[in-house]
C-alpha cells in the first residue's frame, strides 16, 4: 500500500457548518497558499514543525510530508489535496477572521441566502409550509449566538434551530412588529450563504 493510499478522506459537514466556514474565508485579505508545498511548509509552522502531527491531522504519512516540503512531490491525490486546502485555510488569518467574527457579533450582525423548505407555528397562520428563498439580515445577537456554537462544535442539527429564528426575527416578525408568536422552521436545505 502507498502512502497515498493511506490517506483518509476528509470528513463532510453540513450546509450551514460549510457555509458559516466560507463566509470566514471570504474576508481574507491575502491568498490562501496554493501549491502542495507551499501548503506543507506553511502548516508545519503552525504545528511548530511536527511533521508527525501533520501527517496525523490530514491522514498520510510522516515520509509524504517530507517528501512535499522538500518538493520531491508536487500533486497530490484528490483527498489528500483536499485535506491539505482545508488545513491551510483554517488556519489562515485567524486573526482577520477573528476581527469578522467579533465585528458580526457585536455591531454589523452578518446576512443569509437561504433556499429551504420553512414551515411555521402560529395561531391563525394560513401560509402554508413550502420551499422559499430568502435573503435577510441577522442580528449581531443571533450572530454571536450562531458563531458561538460554530465554535463550539456544534452539530448541523444544533445549528438549524438558531438560524431559523434568526430568519424569523429579521424576515418573518419584521423585527417583532407583525405576525407576533410565529415561529418557522426550516429543512431541506438546497443552499444557504452567510455574509459578514
Amino acid at each position: 500500500m502507498s502512502d497515498h493510499e493511506q490517506q483518509q478522506p476528509a470528513p463532510r459537514r453540513g450546509k450551514v457548518l460549510e457555509a458559516l466556514t466560507r463566509a470566514e474565508r471570504k474576508v481574507f485579505t491575502r491568498p490562501v497558499p496554493k501549491s502542495a508545498n507551499a501548503q506543507v511548509k506553511f502548516l508545519l509552522t503552525r504545528a511548530k514543525e511536527s511533521v508527525r502531527s501533520l501527517a496525523e491531522r490530514v491522514g498520510t504519512s510522516t515520509r509524504t510530508i517530507e517528501r512535499y516540503r522538500a518538493g520531491k512531490l508536487k500533486k497530490p491525490q484528490k483527498r489528500l489535496q483536499a485535506a491539505l486546502v482545508e488545513a491551510t485555510e483554517s488556519e489562515w488569518q485567524p486573526q482577520v477572521r477573528a476581527r469578522a467574527r467579533e465585528q458580526a457579533s457585536t455591531s454589523s450582525g452578518m446576512m443569509v441566502e437561504v433556499t429551504a423548505y420553512f414551515g411555521f407555528t402560529c395561531t391563525g397562520s394560513s401560509d402554508d409550509g413550502r420551499i422559499r428563498t430568502i435573503t435577510t439580515p441577522i442580528s449581531p445577537t443571533y450572530a454571536r449566538q450562531i458563531l458561538d456554537l460554530q465554535e463550539a462544535g456544534a452539530t448541523e442539527e444544533d445549528l438549524h434551530p438558531i438560524v431559523a429564528e434568526a430568519i424569523t426575527e429579521s424576515y418573518f416578525t419584521e423585527w417583532g412588529t407583525r405576525a407576533d408568536g410565529l415561529r418557522a422552521d426550516f429543512t431541506h436545505v438546497q443552499t444557504i450563504e452567510f455574509m459578514f
